[in-house]
């Protein structure tokens, strides 16, 4: 009897041994720049879901539009994080089928926070207004910094003599140069970019953005005062929402998203403790106007599904969505 049960135990033993390990759900989730918010607000949900049996895999990118169609169509990468007013300039700005059915098969996640619209600029440049006629670095093409620094041109009709296509390393490069005379970046503070490579010396500033057609459109926000070590007053500026979104995927991507999400909603305090200082204020249940959430969301987290809202009706709530199809649609 001894012997069956020591063979029995070293069974047990070896079983376990041999075992194939536990499944581990591999997610990609495509964020922006790897010194702005995106990208650090992957890395800290990476670091979230791993204990759950998750492996999130943060890509970098140029930005929100080809978050958008990265979302769509590229194998892997189920979720991204893009600017609400992306989504809004698709819907509306579209001539084809593909983009037809993005705006409507994209959908929330969850609302994350405001991204300020940092405007850096030679000192003397006292307001955006102050743009006209000079070299500004607007993002690279197919950036969400790129398409909302176009509309807050078009918006305010300041003309500046060049809009320079250019990624935010790049640009900042080229404005401690002196061949620009001023960036923009649209990313919650603080900005890596701007923390770790901008100093006193460069002679560099943030510009206010005051302009009564911008903030018509797009809500005012404030970059505190010491936000970056060489910043000692407060600046005015404009926010767009930040938003993580998923495409209206079926079967096993809509539940490996739905769980995902429902370990951030229980994980936000953790994330709010020892994450990026912007998840301080994300409210995920922030009624985002314009934005329909997944329905394999709500079911995770327990709420009720919503009657679905047509493309028309839902870019009927927001006022950007007219702001672009005025703007960019001349």
């Amino acid at each position: 009897m001894r012997t069956l049960i020591a063979c029995t135990a070293a069974l047990l033993v070896l079983f376990a041994w041999t075992s194939p390990p536990a499944a581990v759900e591999e997610l990609g989730l495509i964020t922006g720049g790897e010194k702005g918010t995106y990208y650090q607000f992957g890395l800290d949900l990476q670091k979230l879901v791993r204990p759950s049996g998750i492996n999130l895999n943060v890509i970098a990118s140029k930005g929100s539009i080809e978050n958008v169609y990265a979302v769509y169509q590229r194998p892997g990468v189920p979720m991204g994080i893009v600017q609400s007013d992306v989504l809004a300039f698709v819907s509306r700005v579209q001539t084809d089928p593909v983009l037809k059915q993005i705006a409507r098969k994209t959908k929330m996640v969850f609302p994350l926070y405001n991204e300020e619209i940092h405007l850096l600029g030679k000192k003397g440049i006292t307001d955006f207004d102050d743009l006209t006629g000079r070299r500004v670095a607007v993002g690279r093409d197919g950036s969400g910094t790129y398409l909302t620094a176009r509309l807050l041109f078009k918006l305010s009709e300041v003309a500046p003599s060049e809009m320079v296509p250019i990624d935010t390393g790049e640009a900042l490069a080229e404005l401690k140069a002196g061949r620009i005379d001023a960036m923009f970046y649209v990313a919650g503070y603080p900005v890596k970019l701007f923390k770790e490579d901008v100093t006193d010396k460069d002679g560099l500033e943030l510009i206010p953005i005051m302009n009564k057609s911008v903030l018509e459109f797009y809500p005012q926000a404030e970059i505190p005062a010491g936000t970056y070590p060489w910043q000692p007053t407060a600046i005015n500026t404009a926010a767009v929402k930040a938003v993580l979104v998923s495409f209206d995927f079926r079967r096993r991507d809509c539940d490996n998203v739905g769980r995902f999400a429902q370990i951030l909603s229980r994980g936000l305090d953790t994330l709010q403790k020892t994450g990026h200082a912007k998840w301080k204020v994300v409210d995920l249940n922030y009624p985002l106007r314009g934005w329909e959430q997944y329905d394999c969301v709500r079911k995770y987290l327990g709420k009720a599904v919503p009657a679905t809202t047509s493309p028309g009706q839902r870019s009927s709530q927001n006022p950007v969505f007219d702001a672009i199809k005025g703007a960019l649609d001349q």
